[in-house]
């Protein structure tokens, strides 16, 4: 917590956002959806993709390029394979329905993907992730993004931050891994710039082609620094073509075209465990990982190392108690927008 930071009660952000979204004329159906969406993703510590991004998001709406009475729809079939187009909706509404239709198709074939064009920002994947989790499936869920990296030893940003989830049921709680490509989220960027601090480490390059630490610095020019170097640069790539092409949707060259970032390209893979008729022996291979990852000694004293997804539910668990952390600047906005 810093000064310029308060703490808002989980019920009463969720409230606010509904009021928001209804002020906007979306249905009670989705303004609930999205207020739970914003409030989940705040909740867990992710206020880059949760409170931050409603403004931009209202923007959006404003602007009409979210459509707010548009969803997404299946155009073709291919056994367990099925095309959408999300006809630009709101990316919180397309992507919980891709992941539910994923899931159904997961649950009826073994495996099941749904590929979706045509959508806008899905803000935290991770919601998404832990959605199928819950529905007891295996993800591996990824987006491209408008360009904010150069490709490795280039100078101009031609390549998406292109995040990905991967997510694994489990009774102790699920596995859920969420990382863009970048060392940073430029939505996490932001968020240090809010605060006015520096990141731990270098996030991207300055306007003299030097990596920095400064959040302003990078998001002035938007060269963020890839994830492993020239391997995350390859990556985001991949991520990009296979979306592209599973989709039959926009690349992140076409997106570039755009003013703002819209119309982008997202894949949604899940696979049924419970086919296998091994759950016992599923748990105990996690668990056995999970126990060795955590069995090692920490290079400083006091620290805990943690599997994917396990921080943030302590995060969660510490924000219901005490209320989630919000930069007043951007409560104050969010309170004048639901005047």
């Amino acid at each position: 917590m810093t000064e310029s930071t308060i703490r808002i009660e989980h019920q009463k952000m969720c409230d606010v956002l509904y009021k928001l979204f209804l002020k906007y004329k979306f249905t009670e159906k989705k303004a609930l959806l999205m207020a739970n969406e914003y409030t989940e993703s705040t909740l867990v510590g992710v206020n880059s993709h949760g409170i931050n991004r409603v403004p931009l998001f209202i923007e959006y709406v404003e602007k009409g390029i979210v459509k707010i009475d548009a969803e997404a729809e299946k155009k073709e079939t291919f056994g367990s394979i099925e095309r959408w187009d999300g006809n630009s909706g709101p990316g919180i509404i397309n992507a919980t329905k891709c992941t539910n239709r994923a899931v159904e198709l997961a649950k009826k074939y073994g495996i099941g993907m749904v590929t979706l064009r045509n959508t806008n920002h899905w803000m935290r994947g991770g919601t998404y992730g832990r959605q199928a989790a819950d529905s007891d499936c295996i993800s591996i869920f990824f987006t491209n993004t408008q360009p904010n990296m150069p490709p490795w030893g280039g100078k101009n940003s031609r390549i998406g931050n292109n995040p990905l989830i991967v997510s694994i049921p489990r009774k102790e709680g699920h596995v859920v891994l969420d990382m863009s490509i970048s060392q940073f989220a430029f939505g996490k960027i932001n968020d240090y710039k809010l605060r006015g601090k520096k990141l731990p480490y270098p996030g991207g390059w300055d306007e003299n082609d030097t990596l920095s630490d400064d959040p302003e610095k990078i998001l002035s020019n938007e060269r963020g620094l890839p994830i492993g170097y020239w391997k995350g640069s390859a990556l985001s790539i991949i991520l990009d073509m296979l979306a592209t092409l599973l989709s039959a949707g926009d690349s992140t060259y076409k997106i570039s075209l755009n003013e703002y970032e819209t119309g982008i390209s997202q894949i949604y893979l899940c696979i049924y465990p419970d086919v296998f008729n091994d759950k016992n022996l599923q748990e105990r291979l996690i668990n056995e990982i999970i126990n060795y990852t955590h069995d090692v000694e920490p290079m400083n004293l006091g620290d805990k190392i943690y599997y994917p997804g396990e921080r943030s539910a302590a995060t969660r668990n510490k924000n219901m108690k005490e209320g989630i952390p919000v930069d007043k600047s951007i409560w104050k906005k969010i309170m004048e927008l639901s005047a």
